[in-house]
């Protein structure tokens, strides 16, 4: 009798778990690839592809400034700052509804800046808006952080 009702909790603990897995991965995954898609776009300084990522009003935020989707596309395509790699440590993902979410990677990026090689630890926010049937980022923040930085789950 106690494992039959043993055996029943976890039955509806695990369908539950599983459920609610699988209801919110799918679009988990789609941004998770979708970023992990930008940076290696990024790495190939291929601007075709992040053009019509970009929104048109979005903005970058960068240890030296910030600016809109033109001058991003130029910094990238004319190699001022050439993100080589992103090795990404964590990635927390934030859904607020079918259209909107946030997308926040722990980082260690190696760059080229203006010639020079360097590698930083970052933890980047990436803003994410649906529009129809494609996926646009308005907003790309680095925020420079120690390598013990953590992102809380």
């Amino acid at each position: 009798m106690k494992s039959s009702i043993l055996a029943v909790i976890f039955l509806v603990v695990g369908t539950q778990f599983i459920w609610s897995q699988s209801h919110s991965t799918a679009l988990e995954k789609e941004i998770m690839q979708l970023s992990k898609d930008k940076w290696q776009w990024m790495a190939d300084k291929d601007v075709a592809k992040l053009e019509p990522l970009f929104h048109e009003k979005s903005r970058f935020v960068h240890m030296s400034g910030s600016w809109k989707k033109d001058r991003e596309l130029e910094i990238i395509e004319t190699g001022s700052i050439w993100y080589k790699n992103a090795d990404i440590h964590d990635v927390v993902i934030e859904i607020f509804d079918a259209t909107t979410v946030i997308l926040w990677n722990r980082i260690t990026l190696q760059a080229v800046v203006r010639g020079n090689e360097v590698t930083t630890e970052f933890t980047v926010t990436e803003v994410y808006k649906k529009q129809g049937d494609t996926w646009k980022l308005l907003d790309l923040t680095f925020s420079s952080v120690r390598d013990t930085h953590e992102i809380a789950h």
